[in-house]
């Protein structure tokens, strides 16, 4: 795990691999609970039986979006960034899905650091992530996502 303090050591890695989490399995209590919290109960996500017959996946699949709500989960076992006042999740560009997570997948995010710019005291941080599928060869999602650091003094 990467351990950041400051600026300056956060803009050592611009350009390099920040590294890779470990893998989350999602699961069908996941996707679930999910659905109940966006309120999104399209059944290709939550009707097992109906996916098993009906889906071209023949089972259910998480949401893109539950894959994506993973980000901040899955980069805190990347990078622990210490030394702060406050971190914001800043926004996210350039998202494309490149397959669907079915259930019972394993993923795990792989980062690079793509850009850093310091905005009088506050770091922005642009992260270049992939989301990795166990035993595929498509990526869920590539994208990159910003955070804000405000690193003490």
């Amino acid at each position: 795990m990467l351990i950041i303090s400051n600026y300056e050591e956060f803009e050592a890695y611009l350009g390099k691999e920040l590294g890779t989490s470990g893998w989350h399995t999602i699961d069908q209590a996941q996707i679930s609970k999910f659905a109940d919290a966006t309120l999104d109960h399209q059944w290709i996500h939550i009707d097992q039986e109906r996916a098993a017959t009906e889906s071209p996946f023949k089972a259910t699949i998480a949401h893109g979006y539950l894959t994506l709500s993973l980000i901040p989960y899955l980069w805190k076992q990347i990078a622990e960034i210490r030394n702060l006042k406050m971190e914001i999740n800043y926004g996210i560009e350039s998202f494309k899905f490149g397959q669907a997570v079915v259930v019972n997948s394993e993923v795990r995010l792989k980062t690079k650091l793509k850009s850093i710019v310091n905005l009088r005291g506050t770091t922005k941080v642009v992260i270049e992530v992939v989301l990795e599928i166990k035993d595929q060869p498509k990526p869920a999602y590539t994208g990159d996502v910003m955070f804000l650091y405000h690193f003490i003094a």
